[in-house]
Formats: structure tokens, sequence, C-alpha cells
């Protein structure tokens, strides 16, 4: 089964096949399911078409994959544009939100370690 160019595991249950789809998590996906009346328990393998053309047109109303990393992209390019802190952090590839940054933002940072007594020991080559 594909949906929006992204194909779904046969061998999974459909609310987590779906979530294969950017921009759907589970919680979206029983929402979808239940909307298009297919169980949630069932798998991808056992619908039948009518029950996946109902999923496939209800998923396609929605802004998944290529349109939704594009308005995501552009919002962060809007706020560094505007040169809001937001835009700012986004830049300085920082937290956004809040947090603390003299520890705990590996993440965002990209599990960089600046100092030398810090983190974990490279092994030594013998």
């Amino acid at each position: 089964m594909r949906i929006s160019g992204i194909t779904i595991p046969d061998n999974k249950r459909l609310e987590f096949g779906l979530t294969e789809i950017y921009g759907i998590g589970r919680a979206t996906a029983v929402r979808l399911l239940t909307e298009a009346g297919v169980s949630p328990l069932k798998k991808a393998s056992e619908i039948t078409a009518d029950e996946e053309n109902a999923v496939r047109k209800l998923i396609e109303g929605m802004k998944t994959e290529g349109t939704l990393k594009r308005e995501i992209s552009a919002n962060i390019k809007r706020l560094k544009d505007i040169k809001a802190y937001r835009g700012n952090r986004h830049a300085r590839k920082l937290p956004t939100k809040g947090q603390r940054t003299k520890t705990n933002s590996r993440t965002v940072r990209g599990n960089v370690r600046k100092t030398m007594g810090s983190g974990k020991r490279k092994l030594e080559k013998t």
C-alpha cells in the first residue's frame, strides 16, 4: 500500500504503519482510521480497496511530507529574515524554546563537546 509516495509496511498494524508518513503521528493515525471507518488493529495487507481509498482521501487532504517540510523551513526562514530571537537561535544551531545551554543542549548542537575535560574519553591507540 502506497500513500503520498510512501510505502506503508504490510506487516505492521495500520495505526503504526501510517506514522511512516511525515506529519502523521499515532494519535492522528488513529483519528484518521476511525473517520475512514477502518479498524486501527488491521494490518495494511488486510484492508480492502474501498478502505484504502477512504484512508488515502483523508491523508491527501492534510499537509504531509514535502508540503509540510517546505512550510516548516519557510517559517524558520521567515524568523531568520526578520531577525527574531527564535530565528537567531535557529541560525546559531542552539535551542529555541528557553532550555538551558550550559549543559544539556547536545541534541540541537550535534553532540559538540567544547572543553578538554568534558564528555567521553577517546580510546587510546596502542
